[in-house]
């Protein structure tokens, strides 16, 4: 069965076409080490909330965007062994000032398939 890695974050407006080169390069390594499909997300109609929203969990601020994006894996096990290798690989040590969102406010987690329609 399937397997999902699911991310929320907020980027700066300012500095969305860093981000999509970053997604552009990080999704080919992926692809190397597994990964079946990666998706990148730019929000345009992701409202705030009153007790909850996807803007309240990352701490958006006013001139960032919430982009959702998730990475599908042939199975858990298989992305377990993935990032494994993918945090060795040299390719994809990234000082964290260098990227183009704060990686402190992203949400992040692995999830099985309930139902796929």
């Amino acid at each position: 069965m399937a397997y999902v890695d699911g991310f929320v974050l907020a980027v700066p407006e300012a500095k969305k076409d860093a981000y999509r080169r970053h997604a552009e390069e990080t999704a080919p390594l992926l692809k190397e080490h597994g990964a079946l499909s990666v998706v990148q997300c730019w929000g345009d109609d992701v409202p705030e909330g009153k007790l909850t929203s996807f803007p309240m969990a990352v701490k958006r601020e006013a001139d960032e965007t919430i982009v959702l994006c998730w990475t599908t894996w042939p199975s858990k096990q298989a992305r377990d062994d993935a990032w494994k290798r993918i945090t060795a690989d040299p390719r994809a040590k990234t000082d964290p000032a260098d990227l183009p969102f704060d990686g402190r406010r992203m949400i992040f987690g692995g999830f099985t398939i309930l139902t796929e329609a």
